[in-house]
């Protein structure tokens, strides 16, 4: 299956390099990531902004090895939060906890987050809170429902592809914190997720409407137009207005739906990822949906 290749391809270090020193790889992925630098994500937000669209920057990276790259990981993400408060307000920081040293020590990786989140909080930023591969999966869950008494605006990523996923909704029936389902883009065993599309879409679809009905201001980060539509019916059949949810899209993806959802008076928020640990968010975001495979290809070409 195509989308198995793909996520094997993340992990292939030496697959990386080859396609990172490509030449023709450099516009492939300006189109999909905002580019290097902090300020050249600041200009992407600003631009989408004047669009009428949201943005959330991610600086890209993976896992990192030890507790000093940790901390310069924490100290890049509060450079980012005072970017947005000085040029682009109203935009979010989306934070991978495995960047924060969650697998080399969770409780610096909880410091880390929660340095984050009082930076964050001084000027009015709100952090949003990734969910990665399952082996670090719960532990996120653990730090953020630690972090949200203090942090209440504070949202995290659920996906709809675990088998878990809708017994950790109940899990927060009383605490109603503020959510972003997605359906997964990791390379999961068969007994932690679903792998068929159209049981996936169907748990989408489900817990879409166990959200609606009990948490505030849920994101709907999706590219399918089954889960846009069903998103907009159970929204307002759950009393919701066209303002008091959000539809998150990766950057350069369907954008016509993008711009059309504005037009029609959604929020729209898009995922700005930024950096230069591009290769495996691109590979899971192929695998995630293959449909973007000829975008790319497509690219590459210069069709």
């Amino acid at each position: 299956m195509i989308s198995d290749l793909l996520l094997r391809a993340a992990k292939n270090k030496k697959l990386e390099n080859l396609v990172s020193g490509h030449p023709l790889t450099k516009g492939l992925v300006h189109r999909y990531v905002a580019g290097v630098s902090l300020d050249e994500a600041i200009g992407v937000a600003q631009r989408m902004n004047s669009e009428g669209i949201d943005v959330s920057l991610d600086l890209l990276g993976e896992q990192v090895e030890d507790l000093a790259e940790s901390t310069a990981a924490t100290d890049q993400y509060i450079e980012t939060v005072q970017a947005i408060s000085d040029r682009a307000p109203g935009a979010t920081v989306s934070v991978k906890l495995s960047q924060l040293g969650m697998a080399v020590d969770p409780q610096a990786c909880a410091k880390n987050l929660d340095r984050l989140l009082e930076a964050s909080a001084a000027v009015g930023v709100v952090v949003e809170v990734d969910m990665e591969h399952s082996s670090v999966g719960r532990p996120t869950l653990e730090t953020f429902r630690e972090a949200l008494p203090r942090y209440p605006q504070t949202r995290v990523a659920i996906q709809a592809a675990m088998r878990r996923t809708p017994e950790d909704l109940e899990s927060f029936t009383d605490i109603k914190p503020r959510l972003r389902l997605v359906k997964g883009a990791y390379d999961e065993p068969l007994g932690r997720a679903l792998r068929d599309r159209k049981e996936i879409t169907a748990q989408y679809l489900f817990l879409t409407d166990w959200i609606v009905a009990h948490c505030p201001d849920p994101a709907f980060g999706t590219h399918d137009d089954v889960c846009i539509e069903h998103a907009k019916k159970a929204a307002a059949a759950a009393g919701l207005g066209k303002r008091d949810f959000e539809f998150q899209m990766l950057y350069g993806v369907r954008r016509d739906v993008q711009r059309h959802l504005v037009r029609e008076g959604y929020r729209v928020r898009v995922y700005v990822p930024f950096g230069t640990q591009w290769y495996p968010y691109l590979m899971r975001r192929m695998a995630e949906r293959p449909a973007n495979l000829l975008f790319f290809l497509r690219s590459v070409v210069g069709r």
